[in-house]
């Protein structure tokens, strides 16, 4: 699954009312997963996690708790596409998911549940790039100090 047809899944997947806990959008992505073949389950998991690591940065993050922060993560994800790519651009937009406590938790099981529906398996399996808070050592290594010249 490249990163157009993950964020298509997300879209389609979306509910059309309020979803304040991402239950809604997290069932039927698990749905939706299910009924296609294991390596769209793998992929889904990969592009996930890139967009949970994109998103781990200090401008983002700092002072919140590591599951505060994850949870709110997801819920920029949740949110799709456009808004993703807007938080991305302007780490202001950020503020009001981490303020209003808006998390998506459940998104993060989707790949875990729609894994074990196929193989019967537990996922026993690491991304390329881990969603963990504070895992993206890059985006919070502090820039350095301007000169005093």
């Amino acid at each position: 699954m490249d990163e157009n047809a993950f964020w298509q899944c997300v879209e389609d997947c979306r509910p059309s009312g309020p979803d304040p806990d991402g239950d809604g959008l997290a069932d039927a992505l698990t749905g939706r997963l299910t009924n296609g073949p294991v390596h769209d389950v793998v992929g889904f998991a990969e592009q996930l996690s890139l967009a949970l690591y994109r998103l781990d940065r200090r401008e983002y993050g700092d002072g919140l708790s590591g599951d505060a922060f994850l949870y709110t993560r997801a819920a920029v994800v949740a949110a799709g596409r456009a808004e993703y790519e807007r938080v991305l651009r302007d780490p202001e937009r950020f503020r009001p998911y981490a303020d209003d406590l808006v998390w998506a938790e459940a998104l993060l099981y989707v790949p875990d549940r729609a894994y074990r529906h196929l193989t019967g398996e537990e996922w026993d399996r690491s991304t390329r790039h881990s969603y963990e808070s504070y895992s993206n050592t890059a985006g919070w290594t502090t820039a350095p100090a301007e000169p005093n010249c």
